[in-house]
């Protein structure tokens, strides 16, 4: 099995800076890439797989476009977690494309035909973004470029493809602003990852104070689980719940006890770190996980949000 995760390993850095791998006996089951260097190498050996690593690949990076334009058209990139990014070029009509100085009796005339040229292109590019980002589910779009063009682009933008819009410095030429760009766009998109988790956690207050949908601590957590009841697990990036957890074939058989266990048709469980139990839990339920900080909520690092009360 070694063998075969150390064959990924001398190209993929073409795919990202963090190679992540599930194996087992019957080989390789499943592999991510992450744009970022993970905090540590980790290597873990267990009956279920450890997915949180995976989970905050994901979470980090969420799908987002680049746009770097120009009154000839824009370079777009679609950043997705599971695949190489997507390159397509909007816009090229380029006559005419400059505005004649003053003087001339053609003046007025030909600087109309520049600017519709600009507004065509701004429109093919806004058409270009808009698809990519209804397609792919696109959470952010950061637009850099020259400014005429960049304000045409987000006026022929649908307002929900707009919305997502940041405009940031730098430009479509190679005037050594591209580290600036990738810097803004990081930071963007750290911003939104902050944005949902605070949302989630505020949401998981809400629910909690009501006590209504919301399961706080490991024990109401694996019991919501069992129920197939989770919409979000919520894991703090250091849990404090440390332990273990049982756990049958199935993904709704979880639980601290081999009791309630063995009611749900489980004779033998197996036994697993208990963040590793409850996340394939949530996965194999449909529930999304999310790395939320470490702090008093959720209870020793572990809680949901739920689908009913």
């Amino acid at each position: 099995m070694l063998a075969e995760i150390d064959g990924l390993v001398p190209d993929a850095h073409q795919a990202g800076q963090t190679l992540a791998v599930v194996a087992g006996p019957t080989g390789i089951l499943h592999i991510e890439h992450g744009p970022d260097l993970p905090p540590r190498d980790r290597a873990e050996v267990g009956p279920v797989p450890a997915l949180l690593p995976i989970v905050a690949i994901r979470q980090g990076s969420p799908t987002h476009l680049t746009v770097l334009a120009d009154r000839t058209g824009a370079d777009i990139t679609v950043h997705r977690h599971d695949r190489p990014q997507l390159h397509r070029e909007a816009g090229g009509d380029d006559w005419p494309l400059t505005r004649v100085k003053p003087g001339g009796w053609s003046q007025r005339r030909v600087q109309q035909r520049a600017e519709n040229t600009w507004e065509r292109n701004a429109d093919d590019v806004a058409e270009h973004i808009a698809g990519l980002a209804d397609r792919h589910r696109a959470r952010l779009v950061v637009l850099a470029g020259d400014v005429r063009a960049v304000e045409m682009i987000q006026k022929a933008l649908p307002p929900p493809v707009a919305g997502l819009v940041e405009v940031v410095g730098g430009g479509r030429s190679e005037d050594g602003s591209e580290t600036r760009f990738a810097e803004a766009v990081r930071e963007h998109v750290t911003a939104l990852v902050n944005r949902d988790v605070v949302d989630l956690l505020s949401k998981f207050r809400e629910e909690l104070g009501q006590d209504d949908r919301a399961a706080d601590g490991p024990d109401q957590t694996l019991a919501a689980l069992s129920r197939a009841q989770v919409e979000v697990l919520l894991v703090a990036d250091s849990p404090a719940a440390g332990g273990t957890a049982l756990f049958g074939p199935e993904p709704t058989q979880v639980g601290r006890e081999a009791g309630p266990l063995g009611d749900m048709g489980v004779d033998q469980p197996g036994a697993a770190p208990l963040v590793d139990v409850a996340v394939r839990a949530a996965v194999g339920t449909g529930a999304a996980v999310a790395v939320v900080p470490a702090g008093d909520l959720p209870t020793g690092g572990l809680g949901a949000i739920l689908r009913w009360a």
